[in-house]
């Protein structure tokens, strides 16, 4: 299990626990600090968090900003990347296409990614779901991310 699982299952059933991991976890790549986002779920494939709306992250008509959306769907890919590979195999990110269909209108936006079990048995690529919904059930934002999974070298 991932050190970052393991952190997952010891904090996130404490009182406060799972913005206590989302600190945490924000420091493995800093840039997800500056969402302020909260993981509410973290397991093998599958992985979700809330994407609140503040000041910091609003674009020029008052909604989350799109690259907001990005770093939030790549925190919550990275979680279950964590989560799910396999310990004789690694990830690294590849590409994103994404689509931007609806306003991310409302307080916050929840962001999930999601892939199958089958999907991490071979090397190369893999496509990770990801999408965001408003509080209003609002799909404003849905894509792949595209990771390189290989075989650690012996």
């Amino acid at each position: 299990m991932s050190a970052l699982l393991t952190l997952w299952k010891k904090t996130s059933g404490l009182p406060a626990g799972k913005k206590i991991f989302s600190t945490i976890y924000s420091q493995k790549a800093p840039y997800f600090g500056s969402i302020h986002a909260t993981v509410t779920e973290m397991r093998p494939n599958y992985a979700e968090l809330h994407l609140p709306k503040r000041r910091s992250v609003q674009n020029h008509i008052g909604t989350i900003h799109a690259i907001a959306l990005c770093n939030g769907a790549e925190m919550a890919m990275g979680a279950l990347a964590e989560a799910t590979c396999p310990s004789d195999k690694r990830w690294l990110p590849k590409s994103m296409s994404i689509a931007y269909t609806a306003k991310s209108d409302g307080p916050f936006v929840t962001v999930t990614a999601e892939t199958d079990p089958e999907q991490w048995e071979k090397d190369g690529d893999l496509d990770v779901r990801v999408k965001a919904v408003t509080e209003a059930g609002v799909t404003c934002f849905e894509g792949v991310i595209k990771l390189w999974v290989s075989s650690k070298k012996k």
